[in-house]
This record gives structure tokens, sequence and C-alpha cells, in this order.
């Protein structure tokens, strides 16, 4: 089954990400999430799967907190945030993995183990 790893190549966390993924024999074609940001449609695609539209948000980002999303979160719409998530890949929380109906946003190796091996 095709997987597909969301995430940012300077980022630490998604190298050790994409590392644990390959030491479980997991095959996952890498996206750039900084040359390729998500679109609105994936991103709503993800949260009608049952992914929380408050766990896409890199809280930690720089971006973020220049864009003071921590308050603009309070006042605007799911649709209005979603549509803000897909402008700039450095907004969403990273890697994101995706196998089949399986998204798992974050580096979370105990889910990893649960994906289908190539």
């Amino acid at each position: 089954m095709k997987t597909l790893f969301i995430g940012y190549p300077k980022c630490s966390t998604c190298q050790k990400a994409y590392k644990a993924l390959e030491e479980l024999g997991i095959h996952a074609e890498y996206r750039n999430i900084k040359e390729e940001n998500p679109t609105k449609e994936e991103i709503q695609s993800w949260i009608d799967q049952g992914v929380a539209l408050s766990k896409l948000f890199n809280t930690s980002g720089m971006l973020y907190r220049e864009l003071n999303l921590k308050e603009k979160r309070k006042t605007y719409s799911d649709q209005q945030l979603v549509e803000l998530l897909a402008t700039d890949g450095m907004l969403v929380k990273r890697p994101i993995v995706i196998q089949g109906n399986t998204i798992i946003v974050g580096k979370k190796e105990d889910e990893y183990a649960r994906l289908e091996k190539d």
C-alpha cells in the first residue's frame, strides 16, 4: 500500500519520523510541505476522516506566532481556518503520514508500527 510522508526536510522531527518509518520497513513517498503545501480539499478530507482541525496547526512555528494565530483561531470559522492552513505549509503540523484511510499527524512511532509494511 502506498504511503505518503508530508514533511519539511530541514525539520529534525520530520527527519527522525521518516527514519523511523524506514526502519519499520515502510517506504514512503516524501513530499516537501514548504514546496507543495496541502490544499484546502486535502485538509478538509483529513478533517472529514477524523483528524481534529486543532491538531493540524503547527503551534510552535514562527509563522504561527507572527500571524498571532492563537488569537485568530478563537474568532475564525472552521472554513476560514482551513483556508488559512492551505496558504502556507509552514502553518501545518508535521510530519503527516498517510496510508490508505490512516492519517497520522506528528511523530508517533507507536502508530507507525501499525501501518502496512512494503
